[in-house]
């Protein structure tokens, strides 16, 4: 659609409409926003969690619930962008970190904490060998990248435009501007000619493929199974290492999504909900690649004082053994793809370009047509057809991402699930004419 086109117009009179009673009716949130940006930059220190005109301020949150400043409730439909599938404040992981924090929260030395979590990783995740502990997937990728330099002797790292592994691990077509200055090639994501190509002209300097099975921050794009099985046989016949990046999608199957391909990475990264909510990241992988870090005989350092908290470790330990298990992760994956399925039958019904893509108990919304491999496929998606979608959302009382990602945690029950369900409905019923439609004249 034009910009001066009729619908384009109306399009822009639904959005304000929406912008409008969601500033009337949050006051405390836009109060709240100002005070703090004299002291933030944007009153943020999370770039993802701000939206115009202002952001909600969160007060409490129990289950799969939240309120706000102002009172209001909403179904938790983003889960801390999966890392909260416990949800908010779930009895056993408060009375694991209690327990861990009567003890002492930084005992300065080991701890077994440390080791019983390390031990249930490594048999969750059958390619872990070994496991070493960060306090997010950020740190975990950078690792991960350092030991694949150190251990093939190489330069160059191959990524993918869309991929995203942590706050200076960014890419689109080039990396973002925050993104640390290793040499990376940027290849099309599900492309498989181009990484055959490029291995084939620059091989022997690739150290390492990082890559997500499914592109998470953008758009929930699931890695083709033929496209991942040649990364795995490309890197392993030039001598490159594999480094999966399992942060978000470890939950989405019982031993996480490389495991559901039949690939075996030689590092893989971790993060999230693995932490029972607090701070966490982990990398790992074969025994020979991980003996680098080895204190009594290897030559790489790697410190952080919270590295093995008791805390993370305590409520990690707690949230694998007692709520998430792999039977868990199963069946909370069941649920969302079933949830996907029922919402992508409401739009064809609708005969509206609307789906959700994703895998397992995280979906992304995109406003297209044609099938979505790569980030590039949704570059003519108006960004306004998001803002209507997220902000009708929230007058709705669910709480997504303004990109459109939804997530599922374990205590949301069938009625939450049933009001986004009938919330899309209503976003078709009301908004239908101003969406693109299925099959594009």
């Amino acid at each position: 659609m034009t910009t001066s086109s009729p619908t384009s117009q109306a399009l822009d009179q639904a959005l304000a409409n929406l912008l409008d009673a969601f500033a009337a009716s949050n006051p405390a949130s836009r109060e709240c926003f100002d005070i703090h940006a004299r002291y933030l930059p944007g009153a943020n220190s999370r770039s993802v969690l701000f939206y115009a005109p202002f952001p909600l301020t969160m007060a409490r949150g129990e289950g799969a619930v939240l309120w706000d400043l102002d009172g209001h409730r909403y179904d938790d439909f983003i889960a801390e962008y999966t890392a909260g599938v416990y949800g908010h404040s779930a009895p056993e992981i408060r009375a694991a970190v209690i327990e861990a924090m009567e003890g002492g929260i930084s005992l300065t030395g080991h701890n077994l904490r440390e080791g019983r979590l390390a031990q249930l990783i490594c048999e969750r995740f059958a390619q872990i060998e070994r496991v070493r502990f960060t306090n997010s997937g950020t740190e975990a990728n950078l690792m991960a990248i350092t030991a694949a330099l150190h251990f093939t002797g190489r330069r160059r790292i191959v990524v993918f435009s869309g991929g995203y592994h942590g706050g200076v691990l960014g890419f689109g077509a080039q990396p973002a501007p925050t993104t640390v200055p290793f040499d990376f090639l940027v290849l099309p994501y599900n492309d498989e000619a181009a990484a055959r190509a490029a291995f084939a002209r620059e091989g022997p300097d690739i150290a390492a493929v990082l890559v997500e099975p499914m592109l998470g921050a953008s758009g929930c794009i699931p890695g083709r199974p033929a496209f991942l099985q040649a990364l795995r046989t490309l890197a392993t016949d030039a001598g490159a290492l594999l480094i999966v990046d399992e942060v978000m999608t470890s939950r989405l199957a019982p031993h996480g999504l490389a495991a559901q391909h039949g690939i075996r990475p030689d590092l893989t990264t971790l993060g999230k909900y693995i932490g029972g909510g607090m701070p966490f990241g982990a990398f790992g992988g074969r025994a020979d690649i991980m003996a680098l870090f080895d204190p009594r005989s290897g030559p790489l350092a790697h410190s952080g004082t919270f590295n093995n908290n008791v805390v993370t470790m305590a409520a990690g330990h707690a949230g694998l053994t007692r709520l998430f298990p792999p039977e868990a992760a199963a069946a909370l994956a069941a649920r969302g793809a079933a949830l996907r399925d029922r919402l992508n039958a409401r739009c064809a019904a609708a005969g509206v370009a609307l789906q959700f893509t994703g895998i397992g108990s995280v979906m992304n919304a995109h406003f297209a047509a044609g099938e979505v491999r790569r980030p590039e496929d949704l570059a003519a998606v108006d960004a306004r057809l998001r803002q209507l979608f997220f902000f009708h959302l929230l007058a709705q009382g669910i709480y997504a991402s303004p990109r459109g990602f939804i997530v599922l945690s374990l205590p949301l029950d069938d009625d939450a699930i049933a009001r986004l369900e009938q919330a899309v409905g209503d976003f078709l019923a009301r908004f239908a004419a101003l969406l693109p439609p299925r099959t594009m004249p």
